[in-house]
């Protein structure tokens, strides 16, 4: 059976792109044969990272799948709406120029929150006469207007309307939480099923991790140790918390490492305030991240408020796997704010109660006697997350839909 999947990210990049190239290689141990049409890897630092994005095309196998790479305009500004609408735009054409041929796969995956990646989802999918396999990670006009790159209303309204089309050309939806299904779920118009299929732990992070699952992990004598590790950018709303932390006298080290269109505002507002307790580094490799995690009290996940859906469960799953607790700052009833509730493992605030955290912050004692509960719940909760069962269960349904069967399961 063979499979297209059309994406922006894919190994090495983050955000997604590693723990995409292991799911098709997980399709492929499983008997599938696939093709991914992917980026040059440029995310999340917004860099050509290999000095090849271009016009040419180039071709590999990576873990026996087969990688065409299609170049792109890397905007120097993402949060601006004219660079990233061209980065959709040239995305969409660079695809164009190959087309599949009629009956050359069976079915074609497309992943959004990328719409250009979509829109050439959804010609593959004419031309070849495969099903397409709609894969929301998350919701691209949404994110847009959270972020701050859509301002104004009409435009807003535009794009919800672009997405929404596109969307309702995929045969068949799959999200990441239960919170996203809810959220598409209305916007079906042929009664396409939604599946809740969510993202997982990634072998090569795994194994990074248990090379630290016999490390020690104090409770907290000294400063309160604070771990930030990902993407900045406006969703995020970093910054914000930054500056409210600054201004509590709690004794704590913040070890920021990240990457992304705010981490010049970042490292900039750390030159000029001069607050010992920040620090502020590269994005690390996951033996680095998996370190970082078990030296950590708290690992720290900000959402910007109204931000709506995001890549939850997957940032929640390093902190998961090493049994650390989480601190999310975020709206109560989004994915993250949902996902924190259900699991029990760390303190949640909303971005308009944060005096309770400087409470909790300043009062070491009580951190040390909730920790082990909220280590355990971590812990507990990654069993949730299991990737040989969540992607047989992708490869069932592939198998079902390309027989013409539905499900929504």
């Amino acid at each position: 059976m063979r499979i297209l999947v059309i994406v922006n990210v894919y190994r090495p990049d983050l955000g997604g792109g590693v723990l995409f190239a292991d799911f098709l290689e997980g399709l492929v141990d499983r008997g599938f044969t696939v093709e991914v049409r992917c980026a040059y890897p440029y995310y999340p630092e917004w860099q050509d990272k290999t000095g090849r994005n271009g016009l040419a095309i180039a071709e590999s196998v990576e873990g026996r799948v087969r990688v065409r790479r299609f170049g792109l305009f890397i905007p120097r500004d993402a949060e601006r709406l004219g660079q990233r609408l061209l980065h959709e735009a040239s995305f969409l054409l660079s695809l164009s120029r190959v087309l599949p041929a009629p009956g050359e796969f069976d079915l074609v995956m497309a992943y959004c929150p990328l719409v250009g990646g979509l829109a050439y989802g959804v010609l593959a999918s004419r031309s070849t006469g495969a099903p397409l396999w709609l894969n929301v990670q998350d919701l691209a006009a949404e994110a847009a207007a959270s972020a701050g790159i859509v301002q104004s209303g009409g435009a807003g309204n535009m794009l919800l309307r672009i997405q929404r089309w596109l969307f309702n050309r995929a045969h068949v939806w799959s999200t990441i939480s239960p919170v996203m299904r809810r959220r598409l779920l209305p916007l079906t118009r042929h009664d396409q099923p939604v599946h809740e299929l969510p993202n997982w732990l990634h072998g090569s992070l795994r194994d990074a991790i248990l090379e630290v699952a016999e490390v020690p992990r104090p409770l907290p004598t000294g400063p309160i140790r604070l771990l930030y590790s990902g993407n900045i950018g406006g969703k995020q709303d970093l910054l914000v918390f930054c500056r409210w932390l600054a201004g509590t006298d709690a004794d704590f080290v913040f070890d920021i490492r990240g990457a992304g269109s705010g981490a010049e505002a970042i490292a900039t507002w750390l030159a000029e305030h001069g607050d010992p307790r920040f620090s502020l580094a590269p994005l690390t490799d996951e033996a680095g991240l998996a370190r970082g995690l078990a030296a950590c009290d708290l690992f720290v996940v900000t959402e910007k408020a109204g931000a709506g859906d995001s890549f939850i469960p997957s940032k929640l799953l390093p902190a998961f796997g090493t049994g650390t607790a989480v601190l999310a700052v975020c709206d109560a009833t989004s994915p993250l704010g949902t996902e924190m509730a259900e699991a029990g493992c760390g303190p949640l605030y909303t971005w308009d109660a944060l005096e309770s955290l400087a409470g909790l912050l300043q009062n070491p004692a009580k951190l040390r006697d909730v920790l082990p509960q909220w280590r355990a719940a971590a812990k507990q909760r990654g069993l949730r997350y299991d990737r040989d069962q969540i992607i047989d269960r992708y490869a069932a349904l592939i198998r079902r839909r390309v027989a013409g069967e539905q499900s929504n399961e």
